[in-house]
């Protein structure tokens, strides 16, 4: 049981760690290519942050583990606005000036809704995942398009946030090769030890899924939400929870199922799945409203998280 333990917090480690390496390369990369920082930002820091998504849910999928799979997307969504904007929003209020992340909300919402309406048969199916995979390149397209209007305030807060390019092109890519590695054996490690910690405890894979396994796995959110917060480049903390929401139904539960199609628990379709749809709903009239996520409506969402939380394991 220790070695497991030792071997759940080594993947943690290894999906963290993994993630800042590929994102850090990654965006050093592009911006080498003159592209400019506010789409670096809206892309591949958003989307890398959730490659330890990626990884652990591909890696569940490939072994038929659903459970874990689902759970840790919905689970991770669920915590990327209840847990991670409401500790950011409770860190500084969270003030919105990019018009994007406005027409991004409303995304979100649907996209849940698209993925609740898929698995109400029970799977996830090849096709599905085509679809879903599908919806993230018409989404990267329309960011790529829409961003490069932004104003030049919002340009110059990813600017700040991302740096500037490397000096040596090869030390960039041996960060993305560096960080690829860090994460699939972290996100081995995490799967495995938690399979056998539920197993010795007596929790469902699902609940470990979109408990643990989902916190774990968000790791690189919270921390790139909570320094943006922090320096008060409150559109990176949302950007960033908005974009990773996105790329894990799109792309990431896109790229499980058409691996390895997945089953849908009914648990996840009475209670899961309207929590994280209720969350991404209730984060439109709290933004929109004078845009900006106070610290109340943060403590607001860190008190929805918390009895979700604990409902799962009463």
């Amino acid at each position: 049981m220790l070695v497991q333990i030792v071997l759940f917090f080594a993947g943690l480690t290894g999906l963290y760690f993994g993630a800042e390496w590929l994102v850090k390369g990654a965006s050093r990369f592009a911006a080498s290519f003159n592209i400019k920082p506010v789409v670096i930002g809206l892309t591949i820091v958003a989307f890398g942050t959730s490659t330890p998504e990626l990884v652990t849910s591909v890696m569940a999928g490939i072994k038929h583990l659903s459970d874990i799979a689902m759970g840790n997307i919905i689970g991770s969504n669920i915590a990327n606005i209840g847990l991670i904007l409401g500790l950011s929003a409770l860190v500084r209020p969270l003030t919105i000036d990019m018009k994007l992340l406005y027409r991004e909300m409303p995304i979100v919402v649907g996209i849940s809704g698209l993925l609740y309406f898929m698995g109400c048969d029970g799977t996830l199916s090849r096709q599905e995942g085509g679809i879903l995979l599908g919806g993230i390149f018409v989404y990267t397209c329309y960011v790529y398009r829409v961003a490069r209007k932004e104003a030049n305030s919002v340009e110059q807060e990813y600017k700040d946030f991302i740096g500037t390019a490397h000096d040596s092109i090869k030390k960039d890519i041996f960060l993305i090769i560096l960080g690829l590695g860090a994460l699939t054996g972290g996100a081995y490690f995490l799967v495995h030890s938690a399979i056998y910690i539920a197993r010795i405890v007596g929790i469902s894979e699902l609940v470990i899924g979109l408990t643990v396994i989902a916190v774990g796995t968000s790791l690189p959110e919270l921390a790139t939400s909570m320094v943006a917060a922090i320096r008060k480049e409150s559109d990176i903390s949302m950007g960033n929870v908005l974009g990773s929401n996105i790329f894990n139904i799109l792309a990431v539960l896109g790229i499980a199922a058409i691996i390895q199609p997945l089953q849908v628990n009914t648990a996840s379709l009475i209670i899961d799945m309207p929590v994280m749809l209720m969350f991404s709903i209730f984060l439109i009239p709290m933004i929109t409203w004078k845009f900006v996520l106070t610290r109340g409506q943060g403590v607001f969402l860190l008190v929805g998280y918390s009895v979700y939380i604990l409902w799962l394991f009463k």
